[in-house]
């Protein structure tokens, strides 16, 4: 006999759907644009077909994933198998079990034509779980399947399991670094996308801003290997004058970039190089012998963003849009 299959579900980013769910017995989900899913051929090309065409300006990276959810749910998804179902309003976690086959609803509840009828067995409070598997039932896709937790989820339902004490529970310092290793990465990846080039200097010289200095960008095109001149004083007369060189890539600075900037670099003055990657070996050892010159690297960049980025103008919030949240941070013992 298989294992049964469990299915994390949500009712919508704001749980619109809750009542529907629960009160009606059913699980749905969105796409209300698309047609009945039945009238579709049984294999995933044909709804990602049919999904470009209901959503022509849909991202093309996104066509696959939504067009799968939509095909799971009418034919991946078995009579039996289990769903979970994280309220947001009541803030517990419902199991149930899939009672009926995809029907296509639309006059029944509206935003959510796509419905199968479900039993829904007991539901119980988030403290009953572990970090681990709330983090897992809390992605972002409406329908996915719940794999690694699947034991917990149904070992609760059983009553065979009981909350795992906080300082026991090993997952909790994992969400909490995957949490921050994403956000980084977020940062990153999106620094290297939208800014590109000549905006990247731009981006460096708004930071520096707030940090407290003046700064001038040299114009796009030859800049005589100097991107940003940084200074505290209004007209920047008075020293120390900070002399920037920035590389939007993701990859190494070498030496010899490092020393080109660094023969720029006069009497009372500074050399600050600041890369989206990292350096090399070579370029670190040359820079560490200098009292008057730094290199940093993308993960420095990263922290600065974050310590800065509340006093940001809007456009650069645009570009990282992110809020602060908190997270739990593991309690080291002492020996």
């Amino acid at each position: 006999m298989s294992e049964p299959t469990l299915w994390g579900i949500h009712a919508g980013q704001t749980g619109d759907a809750h009542n529907l769910f629960l009160k009606k017995k059913v699980v749905a989900i969105g796409w209300h644009e698309m047609p009945d899913l039945s009238t579709l051929k049984p294999n995933r090309e044909s709804f990602k077909t049919a999904v470009s065409k209901v959503y022509p300006d849909m991202k093309p990276g996104a066509v696959p994933v939504n067009a799968g959810q939509l095909y799971r749910f009418v034919h991946e998804m078995k009579l039996g198998d289990y769903l979970i179902y994280p309220s947001k309003l009541d803030k517990h976690i419902h199991i149930g079990r899939v009672t009926g086959e995809y029907q296509y609803n639309p006059k029944a509840s509206e935003g959510y034509p796509h419905q199968r009828t479900a039993d829904w067995l007991n539901a119980f409070p988030r403290t009953r779980f572990s970090q681990g598997a709330l983090y897992e039932i809390g992605s972002a896709m409406s329908l996915f399947q719940v794999k690694n937790y699947a034991d917990e989820f149904l070992a609760v339902l059983e009553g065979k399991a009981t909350a795992t004490p906080v300082d026991e529970d090993k997952t909790v310092a994992h969400v909490a670094q995957d949490i921050e290793q994403n956000t980084r990465d977020f940062i990153l990846k999106s620094l290297s996308k939208e800014l590109k080039g000549h905006p990247f200097a731009e981006f460096v010289a708004h930071l520096l801003n707030r940090m407290g200095y003046h700064t001038r960008v040299s114009p796009p095109g030859i800049d005589g290997g100097i991107d940003i001149i940084a200074h505290r004083d209004e007209l920047g007369f008075e020293p120390p004058i900070i002399k920037v060189q920035v590389k939007s890539g993701d990859g190494n600075v070498g030496d010899p970039t490092v020393s080109a900037l660094y023969g720029k670099v006069g009497q009372n003055e500074y050399g600050l190089m600041v890369t989206l990657g990292g350096f090399t070996n070579p370029a670190r050892n040359f820079a560490d012998g200098k009292t008057n010159l730094r290199l940093i690297d993308g993960d420095e960049l990263v922290n600065l963003i974050l310590a800065h980025y509340d006093e940001f103008d809007s456009r650069y919030k645009g570009i990282l849009p992110m809020k602060r949240i908190f997270v739990p941070e593991p309690v080291v013992e002492q020996d």
